[in-house]
């Protein structure tokens, strides 16, 4: 008879590994499940093998991810609510770090890669919306300023997470970012600062 998934014992294992990616220590069958009173099999029952279960780590970051991004609230400031996203992102990075670093591992394929191409989807929605509501120009592309945007929170989130940089400069440093961005883009300076520290003083 077949063994049931336990989906706390999931997603233990799927923290467990993140943690050892993280540390850069071996993920083996059996180092993977000590002290966790399950046997090597259930990687097996839970992701039929270590694929599966790389996979898995990836999807659970970006399934945090689409859970955080999808609470940011709307305002009736749309450049708050695009600087609210990436302070949503960044938060979720530094409150599972591990799982973070995992999520850009493309050496495993996501199960469910259209979810993870949602998030960053909601991040162009927003500065679409910005855009349609006059704070950026007309002929601003919500794509390539929400890309130009995610590229550079990731790399001044990521050097966080690695400890390269300390944590007290990333809401400074990701305001003037986006600030920049949003003027550039045809938002008025001493607005768009105002709506952006007030994102981040709320998150």
């Amino acid at each position: 008879m077949p063994r049931r998934a336990d989906p706390a014992l999931r997603s233990l294992l799927v923290e467990r590994a993140a943690r050892m990616l993280a540390a850069r220590e071996p993920v083996t069958l059996r180092a993977l499940v000590e002290g966790t009173g399950a046997s090597t099999m259930a990687v097996y029952t839970h992701f039929g093998g270590m694929p599966g279960l790389w996979s898995a780590v990836r999807q659970e970051g970006f399934t945090r991810l689409a859970a955080r991004l999808a609470a940011v609230p709307r305002t009736g400031d749309p450049v708050h609510d695009v600087a609210a996203h990436g302070v949503a992102y960044a938060r979720n990075a530094l409150e599972a770090p591990e799982l973070y670093r995992a999520m850009f591992d493309a050496r495993a394929d996501l199960a469910d890669a259209a979810a993870a191409d949602a998030t960053f989807q909601r991040l162009v929605d927003a500065v679409a919306r910005a855009r349609d509501e006059g704070r950026l120009g007309p002929g601003t592309d919500p794509l390539a300023l929400a890309t130009r945007s995610w590229a550079a929170g990731h790399g001044l989130v990521s050097l966080v997470v690695q400890g390269v940089l300390p944590a007290a400069v990333l809401a400074p440093q990701a305001s003037a970012t986006t600030v920049a961005l949003l003027t550039a883009a045809g938002d008025d300076p001493d607005r768009c600062r105002a709506s952006v520290e007030r994102a981040w003083a709320a998150g």
